[in-house]
């Protein structure tokens, strides 16, 4: 392959899939020697990209548009990337996302569906393709494309260069609490489904607020996160910190923590990539593609089991033959009866059981 100065890489997903892309873009920045990389993500998921370093533009793609000023918007799009790069890679296997990659270099690299019907016209007009495989982690198939270009790699996740702002400003709230040692307790997610239901949190955070470790619950200013903030009870050692930290913040937060408990989210990445102890609550979700990644093994959870545990993380799901479906919710209800059947005694056991070998 010639010189590559410019790399488009496209994310059309989720801020959990934009943030799992940072590994692939460190590796290129370094192997092609600081070429010039653009991001091409949905317009929700700004607040993520913008924090990825390596990344000199943002392009992104809103859903909303589309209803009102369809082929306005993708007329937009395609002009500012047409024949743009040297190489384009795109992460998501959406016919738009595709275009976008083929449009945007005569080098391009795209994950596709393995069905044929769908993706015959991509694998011909494509530079290099490999395929959809949801029995393997997104960490390690966002990384394939690396192979297509011999770039030799390790599977690690990386985090974001946090600025001494963030720091600052958040050591400053933790200062003023009198809190040092403290764990992260994250009861929110995207979607519904994945949400621990108002009774089995409180239940949760009771037995959280009897270990002597400081717990700071965290979350952002959208309407989930604000709902479980005016429902959130008052216990001793709980810390109601939802809306109060920015993103770059949050990875501050986190940076600075002992150990996260919640939701399988974009947070619970987030302390991955720190290499934090990690409690992770999963329900329906695909527990091969999103189960928290571990650095020091090169690998995450193969296997759906109540209760696991490997390296730095421990995972909990219901103990039902249905876990886990991969829907949003039973028959894609939205509601998830596997997240109500979850054993919070189980998790509060883990959490004691591992504070009571932590040296502060």
């Amino acid at each position: 392959m010639s010189k590559i100065n410019k790399i488009l890489i496209i994310v059309q997903r989720s801020n959990g899939d934009v943030f799992l892309s940072i590994s692939l873009i460190k590796k290129l920045y370094e192997y092609y020697d600081s070429p010039k990389i653009d991001l091409l993500v949905n317009d929700d998921t700004f607040s993520v990209a913008s924090l990825i370093p390596y990344v000199k533009r943002i392009h992104t793609f809103s859903y909303q548009k589309r209803h009102t000023n369809r082929w306005s918007q993708e007329f937009e799009i395609i002009k500012k990337i047409y024949r743009n790069y040297d190489l384009s890679i795109n992460l998501t296997s959406s016919d738009r996302s595709v275009i976008y990659s083929i449009l945007s270099s005569k080098k391009s690299i795209s994950v596709v569906e393995n069905n044929n019907n769908k993706s015959w016209w991509k694998k011909k007009l494509l530079s290099h393709f490999y395929f959809y495989d949801s029995n393997y982690h997104i960490l390690v198939q966002n990384l394939t494309s690396l192979v297509l270009l011999n770039i030799k790699f390790e599977f690690v996740q990386n985090s974001i260069n946090i600025s001494d702002k963030a720091f600052n400003s958040v050591q400053t709230k933790l200062a003023k609490l009198e809190i040092k040692n403290f764990i992260i307790f994250h009861p929110s997610a995207q979607y519904k489904y994945k949400i621990l239901p108002k009774h089995l949190r409180n239940d949760l955070l009771f037995e959280l607020s009897k270990f002597n470790t400081p717990i700071i619950v965290t979350g952002t200013n959208n309407k989930i996160d604000l709902e479980i903030k005016r429902e959130l009870p008052l216990f001793n050692n709980i810390f109601n910190f939802i809306g109060e930290t920015s993103l770059e913040e949050y990875f501050a937060l986190s940076e600075l923590s002992l150990a996260y408990i919640g939701m399988d989210t974009l947070n619970m990445h987030i302390a991955a990539s720190q290499n934090k102890r990690i409690f992770a609550i999963f329900g329906p979700t695909n527990l091969k593609m999103w189960a928290p990644w571990s650095n020091e093994l090169k690998r995450s959870a193969s296997l759906d089991m109540p209760f696991q545990t490997y390296s730095n993380v421990s995972i909990f799901q219901a103990n039902m033959l249905c876990v886990a479906c991969g829907k949003a919710g039973c028959n894609n209800s939205g509601q998830s009866e596997c997240i109500e059947q979850i054993n919070i005694q189980k998790v509060s056991e883990e959490v004691s059981s591992w504070l009571g070998n932590v040296k502060f």
